[in-house]
């Protein structure tokens, strides 16, 4: 049964107008326009397979999630030997109530044989069900790259001498989601229509005493 979740953060600013101004995957933005609100609490479970590249995403992690208002003490942060024991212990903390969203940081390297592809998907889909099943966003954030050079690029941010910085992208994303939630979890019920205007989106509260004929 998925655990309610209910006013957990803010938007910046508080108004249902124009969501995809201010997405977060936008890498000219310094940090999201989502502030977490006092009390929420993000569980991060990172390999230890080339363990500095995946402490480097869970830097940019933390960076991100702090300058969005996640106090340090409720960001969790547990190990797990390899990717495809991410999911076991991202699962058990999306089980608790007091974990809003878990992150999943991890490297698949290319071999020989399609071993990475078999382990990447397998914990993709993996993360993607722990989300189903109890209602926490499990984020997705294993590297599946061909070299150790390709994972440095993405690894790393720009001031380690990366390029793309997927701890923050990840971070990012997983406040986009949390929003997404509580937009959709709290929405007005019935009364309530939402409309599109040019490019923003508006509210309009009708009169349901009026025959639904009335509206217009």
């Amino acid at each position: 049964m998925p655990k309610p979740r209910v006013d957990l953060y803010t938007l910046r600013p508080l108004f249902l107008g124009n969501l995809d101004s201010d997405m977060a995957l936008d890498e000219t933005q310094n940090s999201s326009s989502v502030r977490l609100r006092p009390g929420a609490r993000i569980g991060v479970v990172a390999s230890t397979y080339h363990g500095e590249l995946i402490d480097a995403m869970v830097r940019a992690a933390r960076k991100e999630l702090e300058a969005a208002g996640l106090a340090p003490k409720d960001l969790i942060v547990l190990s797990a030997p390899g990717a495809f024991e991410l999911p076991l212990v991202a699962r058990e903390l999306a089980r608790r109530e007091d974990i809003d969203a878990v992150i999943a940081f991890g490297l698949v390297l290319k071999g020989e044989t399609e071993h990475d592809r078999h382990i990447s998907r397998a914990v993709a889909h993996a993360c993607m069900d722990i989300g189903f099943q109890t209602g926490t966003p499990a984020l997705f954030g294993v590297l599946t790259c061909n070299t150790v050079e390709q994972a440095r690029a993405r690894a790393l941010s720009v001031e380690e001498g990366g390029i793309q910085n997927k701890g923050r992208e990840v971070a990012r994303a997983c406040l986009e989601v949390l929003r997404g939630l509580d937009l959709a979890r709290n929405l007005p019920t019935s009364g309530t229509r939402f409309s599109r205007m040019g490019d923003a989106e508006s509210v309009t509260v009708f009169d349901t005493t009026k025959d639904q004929d009335d509206l217009s």
